[in-house]
């Protein structure tokens, strides 16, 4: 099954938080009562949050945390990114990756395909839209577009 870890799900939720509020600085703890998350979960995540360039902290009495820039332009992909590293769907996905099986794998072309379709879709939902309300019935279905490759 793919799936985010736990951590990059919390992180989009603290960072949904800060987005509601976007011109208050907020303290881990404050973030983390509004988040409903430990305190340690959230200091924990805004390390890596901060590191790349997705939140800002101020020092002091009246330190926290705010976005460091508007939650439209966040994208879904840079929050994974931040807490779990390059996108990858499997080891060759990556142009460095290291794989045993690369001289005669057939697969990895496709591979690469699919983690570039996965990251667009990513990179195309934006913080400030993670804020919008569930729609009541769900979008159309929509066809990406992918051909796998010959072998």
């Amino acid at each position: 099954m793919l799936r985010v870890t736990k951590l990059t799900d919390y992180a989009t939720v603290v960072l949904t938080v800060l987005a509601s509020r976007p011109d208050v600085v907020l303290s881990a703890g404050e973030l983390a009562e509004r988040a409903g998350l430990e305190g340690p979960t959230v200091s924990k995540l805004l390390k890596p949050l901060a590191q790349a360039g997705l939140v800002e902290g101020f020092r002091g009495v009246h330190g926290g945390y705010r976005l460091a820039r508007p939650a439209a332009a966040i994208s879904l992909v840079e929050i994974v990114e931040a807490m779990e590293g390059p996108l990858a769907m499997t080891e060759c996905s990556l142009d460095h990756g290291e794989c045993g099986i690369s001289g005669q794998c057939g697969v990895r072309a496709n591979w690469r395909r699919i983690n570039d379709v996965v990251a667009d879709a990513l990179r195309a939902v934006t913080l400030a839209q993670m804020l919008d309300d569930v729609p009541s019935s769900p979008p159309p279905a929509r066809r990406i577009a992918a051909r796998l490759a010959s072998a």
